[in-house]
């Protein structure tokens, strides 16, 4: 017979929930479930639709929740937001020389509420910095992002973080809405150009020669794979609204770059 304390956990109206709940069961439940006719269907199925997520030491769970490695999508059972919280494996999508472009799986980017695609080639490439703290390695770059991405989506209440790309002081670009989406950095100019954000503050110093390196080559890449015109035009978000980003010292440093225009766009 079944205690009455637990009659109310088996109208489950899932079998992810029955799964959520079977990581936490007390034994006694956990035999008493197993007894049950729906063991074939959902109790099984605990076994075997995560079994990928399990089997690299993960935990799936919905990825609004804090995940202190990163999410990998496609591991685990359920919707889109169910996903695999394991340690950071930093995947580089970019297949590009010269530059590592990490995928939003491997920072643990949350879904986007939505999106639009975006028509290549660009036209325009924006340079922004974030105006918040540096970071040195892909841990702390990775924590930096998500904290982007909360903010852009919990605070500003856009769709997804708003940055095509941002770069790190290790020397790598992270895939913020990629080559595929318009972004929300630049205000009248995101379905026309990408841009690529700076994690850290650049009014009076510069970024390091690591960082400027990878945004040069991002760009390169880009107009390799088609995703940039060979004619696109390089601003500093500054000369398109009135703004301290991307900083003193890097709107300086940009301003030699192959490309950069003095010509509104």
């Amino acid at each position: 017979m079944i205690p009455s304390s637990y009659k109310t956990l088996l109208f489950f109206r899932s079998r992810h929930t029955l799964c959520k709940y079977r990581k936490h069961m007390p034994g006694r439940l956990s035999v008493l479930l197993r007894r049950l006719p729906v063991r074939t269907v959902w109790w099984r199925g605990c076994e075997s639709s995560d079994a990928p997520c399990h089997n690299i030491g993960g935990t799936c769970q919905d990825d609004h929740l804090h995940c202190s490695g990163s999410y990998t999508s496609g591991l685990c059972s359920g919707g889109t937001r169910r996903r695999c919280c394991s340690s950071h494996t930093a995947v580089d999508i970019g297949g590009c020389t010269g530059v590592k472009i990490y995928s939003r799986d491997s920072w643990g980017a949350r879904h986007p509420k939505s999106f639009s695609t975006f028509h290549t080639p660009a036209s325009l490439f924006f340079v922004h910095h974030t105006a918040g703290n540096e970071c040195h390695d892909f841990n702390s770059c990775a924590s930096t992002l998500r904290g982007i991405q909360n903010y852009h989506m919990d605070t500003r209440g856009w769709s997804d973080i708003g940055y095509s790309f941002l770069v790190g002081q290790d020397g790598n670009i992270y895939e913020g809405r990629g080559w595929h989406h318009v972004g929300a950095h630049t205000q009248g100019y995101n379905s026309r150009g990408f841009a690529a954000s700076f994690m850290g503050n650049f009014m009076t110093h510069l970024p390091n020669a690591a960082s400027l390196n990878a945004v040069k080559n991002l760009i390169a890449c880009g107009i390799q794979k088609g995703f940039i015109s060979h004619s696109y035009h390089l601003y500093g978000h500054r000369d398109v609204k009135t703004t301290e980003c991307p900083g003193d010292r890097l709107y300086h440093e940009i301003q030699s770059w192959p490309h950069y225009s003095h010509t509104h766009p």
